[in-house]
């Protein structure tokens, strides 16, 4: 998916929502484990509930590869499952050696058919690269995060001033362009949005932690909205989790409509 094609849907849906499917097979409501692929069948209906609200999906892939080869199957067929128009990324957060991240690429773009995969910075561009040399695919590097361990690098002062994670930021912008570059920054981190979007004016970011961690929606699309929209809030146990009764779609798609409307105003306010 272009970066244009991504734009057009948010416009269209009056939205910026990515529904995090990191679905827990010991938390799915009780009825689902009748089913043959109860992971399958709880994300099934969480989309058939969400897409008219939802621009991007987000896997967390470490929900699946801990059930082994039944796991990459229920994936598999979420992935297929999603609408073609709406936006998917592999929440895998690989980084290895150049050969190493060639192999995780064709993974998830040539196999699994994911729009975007994230990424760990830590090991330099040619550790990055790889996932770069796919057309109308997307890097999506973890830039500032909001777990509390987070400050242990990313917030590190350098001699010649400013922050890591802001040469992080710095250096990789020159990997590629806002066409093939995401960065994920945490909704808890949303005071760092400015000085973010003077460093990458014009790249997407993909922010977790609105609702259930406490991030401010207004404070991420005040700070971080460029004249593309240039957000991706994603949602996970706020939506998929709200209920845990045999209503849990409906429940989710009453949560999710409630994040898009608050969105869409942010959208004419600041578009």
């Amino acid at each position: 998916m272009t970066k244009s094609e991504l734009f057009e849907q948010i416009k269209r849906k009056g939205s910026y929502l990515c529904v995090g499917l990191d679905t827990d097979i010991n938390k799915i409501p009780e009825h689902l484990l009748k089913q043959e692929d109860p992971i399958f069948e709880f994300n099934k209906q969480i989309i058939d509930a969400t897409a008219d609200y939802a621009v991007a999906y987000k896997p967390n892939i470490a929900f699946y590869e801990a059930h082994g080869v039944k796991g990459w199957e229920s994936l598999q067929k979420t992935i297929e499952y999603i609408p073609e128009d709406i936006f998917t990324i592999a929440d895998a957060k690989r980084g290895d050696i150049g050969n190493t991240s060639k192999m995780y690429a064709r993974a998830f773009f040539e196999n699994m058919q994911f729009d975007s995969v994230t990424v760990a910075p830590y090991m330099g561009v040619d550790s990055v690269s790889p996932f770069l040399e796919f057309d109308n695919k997307w890097v999506i590097l973890l830039g500032l995060t909001s777990n509390a361990g987070g400050k242990d690098f990313q917030n590190l002062k350098l001699e010649k001033g400013g922050e890591l994670y802001e040469e992080v930021l710095r250096k990789s912008a020159e990997w590629a362009g806002a066409d093939q570059m995401m960065y994920v920054v945490g909704a808890t981190r949303a005071e760092a949005l400015q000085s973010i979007r003077k460093i990458i004016p014009d790249h997407f970011l993909l922010v977790p932690g609105v609702g259930a961690q406490g991030g401010s929606l207004a404070e991420v699309s005040k700070y971080g909205m460029n004249d593309q929209c240039g957000l991706l809030v994603n949602s996970s146990r706020g939506i998929i989790y709200a209920s845990s009764g045999e209503n849990f779609a409906e429940v989710a798609a009453e949560k999710a409509q409630e994040l898009q409307s608050e969105m869409s105003n942010f959208l004419n306010q600041y578009l």
